[in-house]
């Protein structure tokens, strides 16, 4: 069963126990519900049908967290049984800082060094720093346990759909930073919702949790960029391998015809402590994909954690194979740092600006925690600036270093002036098609209040079942076929040869339920039958984008500008992937599960004009945003931070995530953000000579 998140006192205290009232306002005021009541460790599981529910805005019903956004009209609802039950945990984390509290008073504090974001890259830097018992280490976090919300959604696998849509009311500001981009042509000037985690663990908290790995050429070609060769795959696969602890697909659940292929080589005995698995329960849809790619000139390949990615296969998840929860950083990483003494969380903490002394030395991080004024936490040593592709920037633009002309315009002192810090944003961009199939997918489980609370329940006594699987298990990588390349022009083939051989130009993900125009992938399933969708996304983009600020203050969001598809080699590759998808669709195996005609958009969208329209109307980010605190070599004039990740201009501070990427290589960042953090950190004694030197990745 579902273990009461951190503590429930404390979320009261933090709630103000406000919600009681609204609570019985709701039981008064809704229809009768249709209940289905499951016993589990003596107490009962009742889930409820409701025409319409009230809730408070930090989304919880008597203290119980609830969806954010119901499905349709279903939520689940814990009997208040169970709210003074002893829950048996269901995760290696019961969600208390426990020791790595920082009790914060208001009082300066003075750590060796002060980590800022606790999400993929910041958890991991802050148990990679406190290795070594005799450094100190803040990390600061504004958000907290994710657990405390949408429970128990929120700690599985399925529960990645909930959230993420292109609306503005997908926002659930209790995990989500709430980023609205501006509106540009490549989304036909919508604006849309870029979700990204607010939590404890960040976006690994929030993300689809596919873990898989660079193309060699990709990080040779990262390598070359800033002239330093520790960045090429030989390097980088010790750390891959030291980061992560793998377990096979487990055949005794998983279905017969749903093999999982892997390379026992990619991983090692002793990595950890993120957990990386095949989830338990392959979509029945994805069965048919194997097939269905070689039906199109797609074969299967063993793997995609060897440093190549073409060719098709089920993927693994960032998911902890004991119980099937999401492996976020924060059920990782920190779980594995929680009897340290020398490591702070200060979770609830924003961080409001980083503070420089007059020789440009990064000294400390001022701070507002919540229900006390400001306050720095000082740091003797460095400051590691791990924020994010849209906030790492934001930080360092409000800290004093940016493009001048930004700076002084918002009267923001200016400590280095750097034009490119917010620039060269790379993303990947997807779109998708959707039609009728045969087998189960995500509708049935918003639709059938008795498959739901069945499948919930198998989750939550055996860890199997629909929500023990991240929606999109199948996946598969290209280049775009001869015979389409032949329509292109030739400016966009020259465009196209910036990359290496083996770098895909799409990537095809496969999910079994209705994707549409992604404005919420939860509550826009159709109300009955089950979909199933293929999405194209361009992993070889060409067009940049950037991020800046509107005000000196955090709490003002920045202004993002994603800018997918202005150039016209990511028009043409992913004009071409959606015609592969049709293809795949219309192929012999496919064609055994599909059950009626193209669902969404319609064969009247056909030629290369109208499916371009449609892609814009309809497009939305993998949530790859990266190199906008670009890493370079020492002349590279388009450079944030050097190879060691830290920043230019500027003394004793690093930026290490997918904002200081030298190029975002194909595919999904996750693995790269993990390692890079001790790669990173592994090369710190160069950098502090005086300094003893014992932490970062030992290999």
């Amino acid at each position: 069963m579902y273990r009461l998140p951190r503590t429930t006192r404390r979320e009261y205290n933090h709630a103000g126990r406000q919600d009681i009232g609204s609570y019985a306002q709701a039981l008064a005021a809704r229809p009768a519900p249709q209940q289905v009541q499951y016993p589990i460790h003596g107490y009962k599981i009742t889930v409820c049908t409701f025409a319409w529910m009230a809730r408070e805005s930090n989304g919880r019903l008597l203290g119980i967290p609830v969806f954010p956004n119901c499905l349709r009209a279903l939520t689940i609802v814990v009997s208040v049984g169970v709210l003074n039950a002893a829950l048996t945990p269901r995760s290696s984390l019961s969600p208390t800082l426990g020791g790595l509290d920082a009790n914060i008073t208001g009082e300066d504090r003075t750590f060796d060094f002060v980590v800022i974001g606790a999400g993929t890259a910041g958890i991991p830097i802050a148990y990679r720093l406190s290795e070594d018992p005799s450094v100190t280490v803040a990390l600061i976090e504004a958000g907290q346990f994710y657990e405390y919300f949408n429970a128990p959604l929120s700690s599985t696998p399925f529960g990645d759909l909930f959230g993420v849509g292109t609306e503005a009311s997908e926002v659930n500001s209790n995990v989500d930073w709430g980023f609205i981009t501006a509106p540009f042509p490549g989304a036909n000037n919508r604006d849309i919702h870029y979700a990204r985690g607010k939590a404890l663990g960040g976006s690994s908290a929030r993300n689809f949790m596919i873990y898989q790995r660079p193309t060699k050429a990709s990080l040779q070609m990262w390598a070359d960029d800033v002239d330093d060769q520790s960045y090429n795959w030989d390097n980088f696969l010790p750390y891959f391998q030291k980061s992560v602890d793998f377990t096979p697909p487990d055949l005794s659940v998983r279905a017969a015809n749903a093999t999982a292929g892997f390379n026992p080589e990619a991983f090692s005995s002793y990595g950890g402590p993120l957990q990386v698995s095949f989830p338990k329960y392959a979509q029945p849809f994805s069965s048919f994909m194997p097939g269905g790619f070689a039906d199109i000139g797609v074969n299967s390949t063993e793997d995609f954690n060897s440093g190549s990615l073409m060719g098709a296969q089920y993927t693994p998840g960032t998911i902890d194979p004991n119980g099937s929860f999401r492996a976020s950083s924060q059920e990782t990483f920190l779980t594995a740092a929680a009897a340290r003494t020398n490591l702070k969380v200060f979770d609830m903490t924003m961080a409001k600006k980083i503070i420089f002394d007059d020789q440009k030395n990064a000294i400390g991080v001022q701070v507002n925690a919540t229900g006390f004024p400001l306050f720095t936490i000082n740091a003797t040593k460095e400051i590691i600036l791990s924020a994010g592709a849209l906030q790492s920037p934001q930080l360092l633009m409000v800290s004093g270093v940016g493009p001048q002309a930004t700076l002084e315009a918002l009267d923001i002192p200016v400590v280095h002036a750097n034009e490119n810090v917010g620039q060269n944003m790379w993303d990947h961009v997807l779109a998708a098609i959707t039609y009728p199939i045969s087998t189960d997918s995500a509708a049935r489980i918003v639709n059938d209040a008795q498959y739901q609370a069945d499948s919930l329940v198998e989750w939550q006594t055996n860890g199997t079942g629909p929500f023990s699987n991240m929606n999109s298990d199948f996946l598969a990588w290209e280049n775009v076929p001869e015979n389409m390349r032949q329509n292109f022009t030739s400016d966009v083939l020259k465009a196209l040869e910036f990359f290496p051989s083996d770098w895909p130009e799409v990537e095809y993900l496969v999910a079994a339920g209705f994707l549409g125009d992604w404005s919420s992938p939860v509550t826009e399933q159709p109300s009955s039958g089950n979909w199933g969708s293929a999405a194209t996304g361009v992993v070889a983009p060409l067009s940049r984008g950037n991020v800046t600020i509107v005000s000196a203050d955090v709490n003002d969001l920045p202004i993002i500008n994603p800018n997918w598809l202005d150039h016209p080699a990511d028009q043409a590759v992913i004009v071409a992937g959606y015609k592969r998808m049709r293809q795949l669709f219309a192929s012999e195996t496919v064609q055994e599960v599909v059950t009626g005609a193209e669902f969404y958009p319609g064969s009247n969208v056909s030629t290369d004009d109208e499916i371009l329209t449609q892609i814009k109307n309809s497009s939305m980010t993998i949530w790859h945003a990266s190199v906008t605190c670009k890493m370079g070599k020492s002349n590279d004039t388009t450079a944030v931070v050097d190879p060691h990740a830290s920043v230019i201009g500027v003394q004793n501070l690093r930026v290490v995530d997918a904002s200081s990427f030298a190029i975002l290589p194909p595919g999904h960042p996750q693995s790269v953000v993990c390692i890079l953090t001790g790669f990173t950190l592994s090369r710190l004694p160069r950098q502090l000579p005086a300094w003893n030197g014992k932490i970062g990745l030992k290999l």
